[in-house]
């Protein structure tokens, strides 16, 4: 992942677009727990909101695949369809999980980026 390359694309400088990765994340996985306890409970319409905070929060920067999956989610949770959806959110979370890493490798200094 590229992020000055991604922060470009969407006409960010690339620290304004880290810090919004960053709380993309923390939001993200705040709504994929609220997706988890719904699912649990078979509450589709707080499967839906969740999903469609994540699906709005990934388009506006960029993350075409998690906006994808979260749609999905939103669209079987507004049909009371919840059977498929715990592995729909898995894909977002590990997703979420590949970003979060990549962050924090690019967040290093330089001279312990290229240690490893």
């Amino acid at each position: 992942m590229n992020f000055k390359e991604w922060a470009e694309n969407l006409e960010m400088e690339e620290n304004e677009f880290l810090e919004m990765v960053a709380l993309f994340i923390k939001a993200s996985s705040s709504d994929l727990n609220q997706m988890q306890s719904a699912i649990d409970k078979g509450d589709p319409l707080q499967v839906l909101r969740a999903a469609h905070s994540i699906k709005g929060a990934a388009v506006n920067l960029g993350l075409m695949e998690i906006h994808e999956v979260a749609k999905k989610i939103e669209m079987e949770a507004r049909e009371n369809r919840l059977d498929g959806i715990i592995e729909m959110t898995e894909t977002i979370k590990e997703k979420i999980d590949l970003i979060a890493g990549t962050l924090v490798e690019h967040s290093k200094p330089r001279s312990e980026r290229s240690m490893q």
